[in-house]
């Protein structure tokens, strides 16, 4: 009888000590990640406040296509490319602006020029100056003076990687809002555009939910790293209050409320345990997608752009003459040359390639180009030895043997693994026959990768947006989905305050 009173003394005491063992723990933990908490959620807050009660409007988002002008096409491509002394170019589109048409040329040192198709003669400056028709066009304001005006080659912190187009330009007007619009000239793509509200929202957001700050200091693998970790600390942080509250359900019945500092710490613990699971998910899955950001592939980078010899194809004009002819680049694959043309019948849109030297119609080519593309990308993603932006030869890309089982036109963001983010259109998706489901999504229409996608990026996306983003609340529409998260974060970063209190209380 006597050893087994001892025992159970033992076990209480026991017991006693690993209580108040987690409760420390409990609270070191919630002083280190305090003010991370506070940040991650204030600022994640910001989020869908903005989306529905700052969220800018632009008069246009896409620029109308119309049919190039054959009667304006007096100098040859060829020709107008000769008498300039250019010998090779990377690639050549048809501009309209301000009632001119021009020959878009993008050179072996990347620079882009503009040579009038009447008289072939070199337009000075003329990749500004389309920059600004453009950011006028999108804007609808022809009035509203230029302020500022920089050829974007990287992103910054006002320029994001979700952007993903590169280079742009960003055009500032010297407007009350201070719009400031950025453009990508060879696409005709309204990249963003941030009037002086979502400027500063866009600074908070980088600043104190990215940790932006950390990078300027330091490198990104640091900034990931401590991201990481702290998020971690934050989900262990939160299971021991689980614990806790759990091992002290007796005395949290006892807490005395005839006091500030108990109602605290009765409103901390009842709040703490009822978002408890939030906590852990927003802090799993914000630790999850910034796994992601150590290696991302630089999508803006990710291009084929083969150099093409002047005298290797003949006249273009032929083609302009087609109806309903929008506009042409040059592709090169299968030991050929092709013109990519665009047409387009009222809202239905057909892409055509034409051999460069016979003018003859090659069928079912757009498909076979985005299988060669997406053998090209997955060969400069993997290949080992070599940076991931280093043109592949066509020797290589064959070389490794992995089947296409499935190709597909993706017109739209509804795709289950191609979402706004991706932000280019129209698509090809090419899946191959792979143990991890690997999909490429390449745009033909300027040879560039939009998406590489594999098992593991589908399982961190899926957390992401149930988590984080709430997806789970997507039957309910966007507006209460949103809702639910401001809740769910307000939350959190109420425990959060409750708990600093208590420990600045016993200081």
């Amino acid at each position: 009888m006597e050893k087994n009173v001892k025992k159970k003394s033992v076990a209480k005491k026991l017991k006693k000590k690993l209580k108040q063992k987690i409760y420390n723990w409990h609270k070191i933990l919630a002083f280190i990640t305090i003010i991370p908490v506070l940040f991650w959620c204030l600022s994640g807050l910001m989020h869908p406040f903005m989306a529905h009660f700052f969220k800018p409007q632009i008069a246009n988002e896409i620029l109308e296509k119309k049919p190039i002008d054959s009667v304006k096409i007096k100098v040859n491509l060829k020709t107008a490319l000769i008498q300039n002394d250019i010998s090779e170019i990377k690639n050549i589109r048809f501009v309209s602006f301000d009632d001119n048409q021009y020959y878009q040329i993008k050179t072996v040192q990347d620079s882009v020029l503009y040579f009038n198709t009447l008289d072939g003669k070199k337009f000075q400056n003329g990749d500004q100056k389309y920059a600004v028709w453009l950011s006028r066009y999108f804007l609808a304001d022809q009035k509203s003076e230029v302020q500022n005006q920089t050829l974007l080659t990287e992103f910054n912190s006002q320029y994001k990687y979700v952007n993903r187009y590169l280079p742009v330009y960003k055009i500032t007007f010297n407007r009350d809002d201070k719009m400031e619009v950025y453009v990508e000239t060879t696409t005709d793509k309204l990249a963003t555009f941030n009037p002086k509200s979502r400027q500063a929202f866009i600074w908070f957001f980088d600043t104190f939910h990215n940790w932006s700050f950390i990078d300027s200091i330091s490198n990104n693998t640091i900034r990931i790293s401590l991201m990481i970790f702290l998020l971690s600390i934050i989900g262990f942080s939160a299971l021991s209050g689980i614990v806790i509250y759990g091992l002290f359900w007796k005395q949290f019945k006892k807490i005395k409320s005839d006091d500030a500092s108990s109602k605290r710490r009765k409103y901390h613990r009842q709040t703490g345990l009822a978002l408890a699971l939030f906590t852990l998910t927003f802090a799993f899955s914000g630790g999850y997608h910034a796994t992601k950001k150590w290696n991302s592939i630089p999508f803006e980078k990710m291009t084929y752009e083969p150099v093409f010899k002047v005298n290797d194809f003949e006249e273009i004009n032929k083609l302009s003459i087609l109806k309903h002819f929008e506009n042409v680049s040059l592709i090169q694959f299968k030991d050929s040359v092709f013109y990519r043309c665009q047409f387009a019948d009222g809202e239905k849109k057909e892409v055509k390639y034409f051999n460069s030297i016979s003018k003859k119609e090659s069928k079912n080519t757009d498909v076979e180009y985005a299988k060669f593309l997406a053998a090209y990308f997955n060969a400069k993603v993997f290949k080992e030895g070599k940076s991931c932006c280093e043109m592949e030869s066509v020797s290589e890309v064959n070389s490794i043997k992995e089947t296409i089982k499935e190709t597909e036109l993706i017109t739209d963001f509804k795709n289950h693994d191609y979402g706004f983010v991706n932000k280019r259109l129209p698509v090809v998706k090419v899946a191959f026959d792979s143990k991890n489901n690997k999909t490429l999504f390449v745009e033909t229409a300027t040879s560039h990768l939009a998406a590489f996608i594999t098992d593991s990026d589908r399982a961190e996306g899926y957390s992401f947006a149930v988590f984080h983003k709430f997806l789970f609340m997507e039957w309910a529409g966007k507006d209460l989905r949103d809702l639910t998260m401001v809740l769910a974060a307000l939350g959190v970063l109420t425990v959060g305050i409750l708990g600093l209190s208590l420990l600045l209380k016993r200081k």
